[in-house]
């Protein structure tokens, strides 16, 4: 999905690579004929959520969302799936996941490699971990445990993915974390697509 402030290239890559067919639009009849919704994102929540307003697809993700179609949120993508952020100033989210962004303790930033490990069993991720996985943020998203699926450590505990239903978050960029991130994001698009 292009709003103008996603890292398409190296996440269309990554699923070009996969083998999955990709489309990248803005325009929601285009959108519409896709199986699943990814949302990329770089950059802070106010001017992303702008940028979603201004293109017209808060209303169009809100709603293919209730009708229980399946949707990806990658880095800034997931912590926009959340129902308020605090970054810059007091921010709406699409209010998918009953969650809100914050900053890190003091300010931090987590930016690198990170052991992931899961919080709850979700048929949606398998089995085999912890491994490592490729962070780049200062915000995190504040997620309700029965929807926290896996955290990482950076001084505090973070949520690194999070699920409810049909929606999936991932903090972390799954494109830029070799095999182990390309079988995560080829296991949660198989698996929403199959549910």
């Amino acid at each position: 999905m292009d709003y103008g402030v996603g890292n398409l290239a190296s996440v269309w890559h990554a699923l070009h690579a996969l083998q999955f067919r990709c489309r990248i639009s803005s325009e929601p009849a285009t959108l519409s004929a896709s199986d699943l919704l990814l949302l990329p994102g770089v950059g802070a929540f106010p001017a992303a959520m702008a940028a979603l307003h201004r293109t017209g697809l808060v209303d169009y993700l809100q709603s293919e969302a209730r009708k229980g179609r399946p949707m990806i949120g990658i880095c800034l993508g997931m912590q926009l799936l959340a129902e308020s952020s605090t970054e810059q100033r007091p921010t709406p989210g699409l209010g998918l996941l009953p969650a809100t962004v914050r900053a890190l303790q003091a300010g931090a930033w987590h930016i690198g490699w990170n052991e992931i490990e899961p919080e709850r069993e979700d048929p949606l991720f398998g089995s085999g971990w912890p491994h490592s996985v490729y962070f780049n943020h200062s915000y995190v998203v504040d997620a309700q445990p029965q929807h926290r699926v896996f955290i990482a450590r950076a001084g505090e505990p973070i949520t690194a993915v999070v699920r409810k239903d049909n929606v999936v978050g991932i903090q972390f960029h799954p494109e830029k974390s070799q095999s182990t991130g390309r079988k995560m994001l080829h296991r949660v698009v198989e698996g929403l697509l199959c549910d």
